[in-house]
């Protein structure tokens, strides 16, 4: 039988600070939650708004997959392995932090802010050579499809792990589909970006998340025009090697 956890919009933890206004799904930074320490391999679930010039200086990670979905304005990245790029709304930057590297991440323009979705994975395997990818997001307004933009056969290149998947798309009211689960003790995360749905009856709006495992496939429905959904489906179990 399907399990669920509902995270409401309202419920997520929130830091505001003169460069940064972050709402938090999973705990993280200030915001300390310990009955949201992820979803299985999904670590972070960040919410982010950068004012103009504003960003994140120059800091360390290792050993874990970070993806930021710019939905406003651009982000302008640079890391200690030579890497320089700007992601701007409809596209996706990965950071494959692996044995170690240091990054920053600024708001591109100096008077408009940029909004942006940082999400974190755990590893499949540890202390591999950093990698950065910066890939062409799907943006089809209206095209009621669910878009796959992160997998293991993803012709766009866009892979973390072998084992997740990543989709999105735009839905008209009353649109719906079912989203089949692509590897048994998978679950997903569905996040609703903009609008409502109803997923497996449970009705989300605009910034809730609903977790779901112990399912084979999702029943997915529009219940607003210009509806946008991420899902994230993810390893339940962490094993890093």
């Amino acid at each position: 039988m399907a399990q669920y956890i509902l995270h409401k919009a309202d419920t997520r933890g929130h830091d505001h600070h003169d460069w940064l206004d972050s709402r938090k799904t999973f705990s993280f930074g200030d915001y300390y939650n310990p009955r949201r320490m992820g979803f299985g391999a999904l670590r972070v679930l960040n919410d982010d708004t950068l004012p103009g010039g504003k960003g994140f200086g120059l800091h360390p990670h290792d050993n874990m997959e970070i993806i930021s979905i710019p939905l406003k304005g651009s982000l302008r990245h640079e890391d200690s392995a030579g890497n320089k790029a700007i992601a701007a709304a409809g596209t996706i930057q990965v950071m494959h932090a692996g044995s170690g590297l240091f990054h920053s991440e600024y708001n591109n323009s100096s008077d408009e802010i940029a909004e942006f979705l940082q999400i974190w994975l755990y590893p499949e395997d540890l202390n591999t050579p950093p990698l950065y990818t910066l890939g062409e997001l799907p943006h089809h307004e209206g095209s009621n499809q669910l878009y796959t933009f992160i997998g293991p056969d993803n012709p766009n290149g866009i892979s973390v792990r072998k084992d997740v998947w990543f989709g999105i798309g735009y839905f008209d009211y009353g649109v719906s589909f079912a989203y089949p689960v692509h590897q048994p003790g998978n679950g997903v995360y569905a996040f609703v970006i903009d609008g409502r749905f109803s997923v497996d009856g449970k009705e989300l709006s605009a910034r809730d998340g609903l977790g779901i495992w112990e399912s084979d496939s999702i029943e997915v429905k529009a219940l607003s025009d210009s509806a946008r959904l991420l899902i994230m489906e993810v390893p339940m179990i962490i094993n890093p090697q």
